[in-house]
């Protein structure tokens, strides 16, 4: 259901509080139930719904939101598979250049507590089954998190 249909407005960003409400109170006068011609239930209920939505401006960004997402829209160019025409293993030849410019102190950080952590599960609970998997964690845990602080690819 368009929210902006059932009010008669246009689907657009800049609407405004008092232009939503007048657009209500027009529609709710015009279909109410309790008019002597018994009104139109089904659109004032409509008007009911697409008023409680578009009342607050987050509310009317998120119905445009859900319009936009509703229509075929073509992706952000980030959710786009990579270019067929690269190489795959550019992004390994990238990755030295990708840790020079980006943020080396909090990769430091996250290297030294990822170390430690595997150092400190190999020195308390040696040969025992989870001191694999805790190391295997560690390591697990910073190649996750250490992307966050790569410089972004060139072209980005």
């Amino acid at each position: 259901m368009d929210p902006f249909t059932a009010l008669g407005l246009p689907a657009s960003p800049d609407l405004a509080d008092d232009d939503i409400r007048q657009a209500w109170r027009a529609v709710a006068a015009a279909t109410h139930p309790d008019r002597d011609d018994g009104g139109n239930p089904a659109a004032y209920t409509a008007a009911s719904a697409a008023y409680a939505q578009l009342r607050t401006p987050w509310g009317r960004s998120e119905a445009l939101a859900d319009l936009t997402a509703a229509q075929d829209i073509p992706p952000p160019a980030e959710a786009l598979p990579p270019d067929p025409g690269r190489p795959p293993w550019r992004a390994v030849l990238l990755l030295p250049v990708r840790i020079r410019h980006g943020r080396l102190a909090r990769m430091g950080i996250r290297t030294l507590a990822a170390i430690a952590v595997a150092l400190l599960a190999v020195a308390l609970i040696p040969g025992t089954a989870s001191e694999p998997a805790l190391v295997t964690g560690c390591a697990l845990w910073w190649a996750l998190t250490i992307r966050g602080d790569l410089a972004p690819p060139p072209g980005r």
